[in-house]
Parts: structure tokens; C-alpha cells; sequence
């Protein structure tokens, strides 16, 4: 995390590193957890009832939720909040600030991009492998 402690990043925005503080890291490991929850449910439900393979498929929506709510609180960083050029390190949910500087948002766009990508890639991949389970 550019060498940067834990501690320290939870509560001071740092452009392209940390937007969000504890209570908002809280909730994007709920969110994190749920889609874990709904991914495993789904697939079992989708096997149980012998669905045709292709319908594994959905499973690519709640594992790229389950990774956005994951990597979203391990880098202390909000995608929709860098997208939109706000942070939020108080203990009220969604109450955000404005990044004014441009080269500051344009960096949390960069960061929340890369978020974006890396949940993608990891619901893609989930989705494959549930297709390809010999069940």
C-alpha cells in the first residue's frame, strides 16, 4: 500500500490510496461477504436443480460484488467515491467531501478503474471455473 501503514491510511484521505475510513471499510467487507454468501448459494441452487451449464454463468455478478466489497476495504478505497471525486473518513456512512485538486481526482479515477478491473477479472474467473465444475 505504497508503504504506507494501515493505521495511518484509515483516517486521512490520500489521493489514489485511501478515500474511505473504518466505517466505510465495514461496510464494503459486508458487501464483500454477501456476494460471497449469494455466489456460493447461487451456484449450489444452479447445480442442485441441474441447471444447463450455461446458466453458471450469472454467477459472474455477486463474485465480482463479492470482490469490488473486498478489495474495496483492503486498499481503503471506494470505486463509486474515486469515480465521483469524493471521500468519506468520518464514522457516518455515505457522508462525503468534495476532492477538489484535478490531478487528485483524476488519480482516484486511475485507482478506482484498476478496483473495477481487478473485480471483473475475478468474477470472470469465478464464472469459468463454475462453468467447467464437473457437477
Amino acid at each position: 500500500m505504497n508503504g504506507i501503514s494501515n493505521n495511518h491510511v484509515q483516517d486521512k484521505y490520500i489521493p489514489g490510496v485511501c478515500n474511505i475510513g473504518k466505517s466505510e471499510v465495514k461496510r464494503r467487507k459486508q458487501a464483500g461477504w454477501s456476494g460471497l454468501i449469494i455466489t456460493v448459494i447461487l451456484l449450489g441452487l444452479l447445480i442442485y436443480f441441474d441447471m444447463p451449464r450455461p446458466w453458471r454463468l450469472v454467477i459472474f455478478i455477486p463474485a465480482m460484488i463479492m470482490a469490488i466489497g473486498f478489495l474495496q476495504a483492503r486498499m481503503h478505497f471506494c470505486a463509486y467515491f474515486g469515480m465521483h471525486g469524493v471521500f468519506n473518513l468520518s464514522p457516518d456512512i455515505g457522508k462525503t467531501d468534495t476532492v477538489e485538486q484535478a490531478e487528485f481526482r483524476a488519480m482516484d479515477r486511475r485507482k478506482a478503474w484498476r478496483i473495477i478491473t481487478y473485480s471483473a477479472i475475478t468474477g470472470a474467473v469465478i464464472a469459468i471455473i463454475s462453468y467447467y465444475l464437473p457437477l
